[in-house]
């Protein structure tokens, strides 16, 4: 496999810290959100690192390469032009499934909001390659992509995630993003210890290596990426470093911002653990695990598609976890169901976080009461067809329901589901008198 060219020290770019990823020293190249972008009309920042020479990578969350149904056309060319229009060497994506149920199922389709597991069978394995290769072709540079952090088990697995990943690139050539941080995430969660994640890698397919904080409550871990990086995380990239040379290493910063001086030290702590000698063991010293052994069927092999039954008995699964993680139907045989409810609940509020920014406005209107209002919300009402539509059927939901009290917030609201709603924007007149109307109800 070609090794990709050096990218060193990164970070993730966001408009919140954009000015401070300009400035701070010793970033040799950043990553953005490809859903975030536009093609047409990317961000002065973003134009302004690519004039000096900053590599910008785009790093897609919605595909849901892992998913059962073929990855969509136009999500493909979207970040097919996202790649061209800031002449990256490379994008990357996620293995996880984000979405379920649909045509495969004859069930409605459901979104999960986040970047969900997929098992770790020879089934998943088959459509998951299949996917991989569809994209591929449609890409105009290499793919790589990223193991995720879970909270959940996934019952009678045929592989370890290191067995998975190795199968996944001989079989496809793809890159890896190996993220350490989500390596820790499923050694506190799922128990799985990380040197032997990395000793069943194949290190020389590592495209990058992401780093991330989090915290723990109540013995699980959560990927939260708005915390400071832990020692733990460090030494397994010490560790992945003590086998391999990898072309980049960036941290990835999504919420609760520091001050830049703190990205800095951050930065520095993570290029220095890139040169410390690698910690102990973790227990006992373990040999690889051995190459995982075919099922009844056995994998189809590299070349082979999955058959339309693979498909469907990955759509029946995933579709049934997911109904059970945002819709309250029953938890799947096999699945731990207090940790789908933890799962659950870590969805939901994500996803409150997720319309709280894409439409500010709602918890300015409501006050206090946002977060409980959509939680409530959230548990009878899926999300089917993207945030800016959940944000718009919260509202509904909150107007028919007789809420807010406020007579003034109720007002507000109206106006502002009407804006958006309707089948086409309001006169400028017709914002101008609710704004000044608006302006004087909070006077």
């Amino acid at each position: 496999m070609e090794r990709l060219a050096r990218l060193g020290t990164g970070i993730g770019w966001r408009p919140e810290i954009a000015e401070a990823v300009e400035a701070l020293p010793g970033v040799d190249w950043v990553e953005a959100v490809a859903e975030n972008l536009c093609p047409g009309h990317l961000p002065e920042s973003l134009l302004r690192l690519r004039a000096r020479g900053t590599r910008v990578i785009p790093h897609g969350v919605s595909l849901g390469l892992g998913g059962a149904d073929r990855p969509d056309a136009g999500r493909l060319a979207d970040l097919a032009a996202t790649a061209e229009a800031l002449g990256s060497p490379l994008v990357t994506e996620h293995i996880a499934f984000v979405r379920a149920g649909g045509p495969l199922t004859a069930s409605p389709r459901l979104e999960a909001g986040h970047l969900l597991p997929v098992p770790r069978t020879w089934d998943a394995l088959d459509v998951l390659c299949e996917n991989v290769r569809i994209a591929q072709d449609s890409l105009p540079v290499p793919l790589a992509l990223e193991n995720i952090a879970a909270l959940i088990n996934w019952p009678d697995e045929d592989m370890t995630e290191g067995q998975f990943l190795a199968e996944l690139v001989s079989r496809t050539g793809v890159r890896l993003l190996i993220d350490v941080a989500n390596l820790h995430t499923n050694h506190v969660n799922r128990g799985e210890d990380p040197s032997v994640a990395l000793d069943e890698l194949p290190v020389e397919a590592i495209a990058y290596v992401h780093v991330a904080g989090g915290i723990e409550r109540d013995g699980v871990w959560h990927d939260t990426h708005a915390h400071p990086v832990t020692r733990p995380v460090l030494d397994i990239l010490t560790d992945l470093r003590s086998r391999t040379d990898p072309p980049g290493v960036l941290l990835e910063r999504d919420d609760d911002f520091p001050p830049p001086q703190t990205l800095a030290a951050e930065l520095d702590e993570i290029r220095a653990a890139l040169h410390r000698t690698p910690p102990a063991p973790r227990g006992a010293a373990r040999a690889p695990r051995p190459a995982a052994a075919a099922g009844p069927k056995g994998p189809s092999g590299e070349g082979a598609g999955p058959g339309n039954d693979a498909r469907t008995r990955v759509a029946l699964a995933q579709t049934a976890l997911l109904s059970a993680l945002v819709a309250g139907t029953p938890a799947p045989a096999g699945f731990d169901s207090a940790r789908l409810r933890v799962q659950s609940r870590a969805l939901a509020g994500k996803r409150a976080d997720v319309v709280a920014k894409v439409a500010p406005e709602l918890p300015d209107i409501l006050g206090a009461d946002y977060r409980r209002a959509f939680l409530a919300y959230a548990k009878s009402r899926p999300m089917t067809a993207g945030y800016r539509r959940d944000a718009l059927d919260f509202a509904e939901h909150v107007l028919v329901g007789g809420h807010p009290g406020d007579e003034a917030a109720r007002r507000r609201l109206t106006h502002w589901w009407q804006d958006r709603a309707a089948a086409r924007p309001p006169r400028r007149t017709t914002r101008f008198v609710r704004a000044a109307r608006a302006a004087l109800v909070r006077k």
